[in-house]
Order: structure tokens, then sequence, then C-alpha cells
């Protein structure tokens, strides 16, 4: 991909990723092979921190080629004061704790060659995963590779985390709905979002 890096962002939910064995995720945790140019963790841990008001949150994600995503098969909660109550476990957001977490766990490569950086350190301080300027750019006429490529990251994160991808799509480059579906659907035509894909019935065309 020729997308260049820039400044972190911080999350939504703050949390910490792991690798199935326990050590630091980083991009060469990432040994799956997805879409044409990801690959992404086979699992992962993550802590999550104060996802309701004195909880934490540990929950384990393994990825599944039939799901086209990652299925939670664990997750724990510990009160770090007081108790877990009915009322903090309505607060609690799963959807917000994979989306922070799946990034972590996402490879790709800057310059058309072997991936060496994570999705997560791409994201930016306005909480985007493009920038505002690489996504006008990708919008613009006579970027269509480079735009495929958008494509590809973008729903990878967002169907791997188990979110709507065209509509991630469709909020980060700023289209409507009806361009996002079409531009996904050629993206799926060319192989591009191969072991990706968002839950069945959520999403027609997604």
């Amino acid at each position: 991909m020729r997308i260049r890096s820039t400044v972190r962002h911080t999350e939504e939910v703050k949390v910490d990723v792991y690798t199935l064995n326990g050590e630091k995720m980083t991009w060469r945790a990432a040994t799956q092979p997805v879409g044409t140019a990801l690959r992404i963790a086979p699992g992962f841990t993550a802590r999550a921190f104060d996802v309701a008001p004195g909880l934490d949150a540990q929950l384990e994600a393994h990825y599944s080629a039939d799901e086209g995503r990652y299925l939670i098969t664990k997750l724990e909660l510990t009160a770090s004061d007081g108790e877990i109550t009915h009322r903090a476990l309505r607060l609690i957001s799963i959807e917000s704790i994979m989306r922070a977490a799946a990034p972590h766990c996402i490879a790709l490569s800057l310059d058309d060659g072997a991936p060496n950086m994570s999705a997560h350190e791409l994201t930016t301080t306005e909480g985007r995963i493009l920038p505002a300027w690489l996504a006008e750019q990708v919008v613009a006429r006579g970027n269509r590779s480079e735009r495929m490529e958008a494509i590809e990251l973008l729903y990878g994160i967002a169907a791997l985390s188990g979110n709507p991808p065209v509509q991630a799509i469709q909020q980060e480059l700023g289209i409507p709905h009806r361009t996002a579906s079409d531009w996904t659907k050629k993206a799926r035509a060319e192989g591009r979002l191969a072991g990706m894909s968002y839950i069945v019935g959520r999403q027609a065309d997604g």
C-alpha cells in the first residue's frame, strides 16, 4: 500500500492488545493473509480499561475464516472498586473494545513491500484511519488503485471487528452510502476482501 503513517490518536476505549501467547501485539504477530495486501494475527487478547465506572474487561478473540472476522471466545470483567452492577453492565460496549483492538492486529505495507506496520499506527489525532488529505486523494478521479487499497484497509478494520464496513467507509471518506457500497462491491470482485466479511444479516451490501 502507498499509505503514509500519521500520529496515533487516543482511542475511545483504552486497550492493551496481546498475542494469544501473552506477548505485546505488534505487526510481526500478523501471520494470516487476508485480502490482497493485509495480514492479521490469528487471535488476540485485549485488556480494556474503564469500560464502565470501576470496571475493566479482558476478552479473547480468534479469527474465523468461515465468518471472515474475529469471534470473541472469552470475556472477563473485573471491578477495581466496588462491585459489578447491572447498571454498569448495560454501559459496556463490546463493539467499542473490538473496534479499538482490531487495528493492532492488522499488518500492512506502506510501499508495496512486505507488511511492516500495524493499522493502528496509521490512525490520526482526529480518530481517523486515513488523514483527511489522503481521504480526499482516494476519492478523487484517477486514483482507482489507491482507492481500492484504501477500501480494503477500511473494510478489513471494520469487518474484522464486527462493525458495519460500508458505513465505516462512508464516514471515513465522506462519500454517499451508495458510492461506498459500489466501491466495496468492486473491491470484492477484485478479490481484495477475501477472508473478510461482515456478519450476515446486518447489512445486505456489506
